[in-house]
């Protein structure tokens, strides 16, 4: 299969689900969204932090260097749910976001749950 150049590939804002990070090239620019199911800061790693999240269609692993937890340290920290635009890098058959924008979306769960109003279409006379 071959793949568009990474300055062909569809660019952010629009996400791209899990399952579908196969598709964009090495080094192409991607945003996707999720859940925070882990972060992981090993101190081996020299200030990195690991990220996983999931959505719908799967899991997607994002590498977020010292410099943009700085930036982003926040959202990062406090998030239930985020929105991470990055660069799709391949290594031994993995892929990883590695992150140059976070945004805490977590706001956006809480809609879910929110009941929606009647309106006066659905009342009992309908």
């Amino acid at each position: 299969m071959t793949y568009p150049a990474p300055s062909d590939w569809p660019r952010p804002p629009a996400c791209i689900p899990h399952d579908e990070l196969d598709l964009p090239p090495n080094g192409a620019r991607v945003a996707v969204a999720g859940l925070v199911l882990v972060r992981q800061r090993p101190g081996t790693a020299k200030g990195v932090i690991f990220i996983t999240l999931e959505d719908e269609t799967g899991i997607s692993n994002v590498i977020v260097w010292r410099k943009m937890y700085e930036r982003f340290r926040r959202a990062v920290i406090a998030g239930r749910a985020l929105k991470v635009t990055g660069r799709v890098q391949r290594e031994s058959g993995v892929t990883h976001i590695i992150a140059e924008r976070i945004e805490d979306i977590s706001a956006m769960l809480d809609d879910l749950i929110r009941p929606q109003k009647l309106r006066y279409s659905d009342g009992p006379d309908g």
